[in-house]
């Protein structure tokens, strides 16, 4: 799963953002990311906190756990989670 690697306490996906769509999930691979749609417009950083929110809200984590760490401005976006295993995150967004 290239979209997914151990990062210390914690995990980093690579992910591929579809900002303004109808509603907000997990679709699958695009190319070496996992793409998720999001119902949030891509202005203001709306997007962007509303990805956090829903990766927290999936992997079952706080909001505090979930970190941008790159593409604020852009698509391809990398997010760092704390406190879980790339075991547990994969077995939640069932792709192993």
């Amino acid at each position: 799963m290239s979209w997914l690697r151990a990062d210390g306490d914690g995990v980093i996906l690579t992910l591929h953002i579809q900002p303004g769509a109808k509603k907000t999930e997990v679709v699958g691979l695009h190319g070496e990311a996992l793409k998720i749609r999001l119902a949030a417009p891509p202005v203001d950083g709306k997007a962007n906190a509303a990805l956090l929110a829903f990766v927290a809200e999936r992997l079952g984590v706080s909001k505090s756990a979930v970190e941008l760490i790159s593409g604020q401005t852009s698509r391809a976006k990398r997010v760092r989670v704390s406190g879980m295993t790339p075991e547990q995150a994969a077995a939640i967004y069932q792709l192993i």
